[in-house]
């Protein structure tokens, strides 16, 4: 069972990625899904989540108008679509699965049970 997360770099502020999650051995139409992200020196933090059938989404109070979350069921991938990116917003994002988190725990790390090895998102000024 493998999450595969892609798509990160190096760009400048104001600029957009699209993060992937790939899952392999994993159903994740069976799975909420959720991104975090951990800067140096710093807990890991949500950014955002998404319900089974991508009919409810999630965000960090500080993301919401800039970050979007969205998943594929049949390609087994979800994305997190980020825009008018800025420094700080320089970490390495990972995804998570879970199969059985509640909404209300949606927002914490330990919720989730299975991780993607992460990608590393550079914004520079």
């Amino acid at each position: 069972v493998q999450l595969q997360a892609s798509g990160g770099g190096l760009v400048q502020a104001g600029g957009s990625l699209r993060l992937s999650c790939a899952a392999s051995g994993l159903t994740l139409s069976k799975h909420r899904m959720g991104w975090f992200r951990q800067a140096p020196g710093k807990e890991r933090e949500f950014v955002a989540a998404i319900t089974r059938s991508g009919g409810s989404t999630y965000y960090a109070d500080s993301l919401k108008g800039r970050f979007t979350i969205s998943r594929d069921n049949a390609k087994n991938t979800v994305y997190l679509q980020m825009n008018s990116l800025k420094p700080e917003d320089t970490a390495v994002y990972y995804c998570a699965a879970s199969a059985s988190v509640i909404t209300s725990a949606m927002r914490r790390t330990s919720s989730y049970d299975r991780w993607g090895q992460g990608t590393q998102v550079t914004v520079s000024s």
